[in-house]
């Protein structure tokens, strides 16, 4: 097994500068995972990757930024493996694809009201527009979205930026159709 040497003639030691970086990765990571033992997981596999590639890193440049990006690409390939597993193909038809939550709780009545009506306005969107958003919001990527679709991944940008421009006028219309109680 080959030993990387851990200080060099010029004084640089890879080993101390992941270290001395290591309270800017806690709290980095904790402003990601909004859970401290996710955060603590998240640190130590992003140093574990530091040092396993630690040959691609160059000497005498910006270790924590190195390191930050690690993190994110780490906490974003968790994510989107977290949703994969929660995914499911519906077999119908159309095959949509369905995101089941895995914890049940009590919603709040208020917040449930507006999922509801936030999911009647998604609903009255055209099947064209309507099918791009949901896939979007439940993590598909643009490409798979595209790909799943068979459109230009230009068309598929598009359909999401019209269907939230759509929602919108739907939102805005219901507000000034309702009456105010605060007249």
């Amino acid at each position: 097994m080959e030993k990387v040497p851990q200080m060099h003639s010029d004084g640089y030691s890879f080993t101390e500068e992941v270290i001395r970086q290591a309270s800017h990765l806690r709290y980095f990571a904790l402003s990601l995972t909004k859970n401290e033992a996710d955060s603590e997981d998240l640190v130590q596999e992003t140093m574990m990757k530091a040092f396993i590639y630690r040959t691609r890193f160059t000497e005498h440049t910006n270790m924590k930024a190195w390191l930050f990006t690690i993190m994110k690409n780490i906490f974003i390939n968790d994510y989107r493996r977290k949703i994969r597993a929660k995914t499911m193909l519906d077999n119908t038809q159309n095959g949509f694809y369905l995101n089941y939550p895995q914890i049940a709780r009590t919603p709040d009545p208020d917040s449930e009201f507006h999922f509801r009506e936030i999911l009647d306005f998604v609903e009255k969107l055209p099947e064209s527009f309507r099918v791009p958003l949901k896939m979007y919001f439940e993590g598909y990527k643009y490409k798979e979205i595209a790909d799943h679709l068979n459109l230009p991944i230009g068309t598929v940008k598009s359909r999401i930026f019209l269907a939230r421009r759509q929602l919108m006028a739907l939102r805005d219309e219901k507000r000034l159709s309702s009456p105010s109680l605060h007249s």
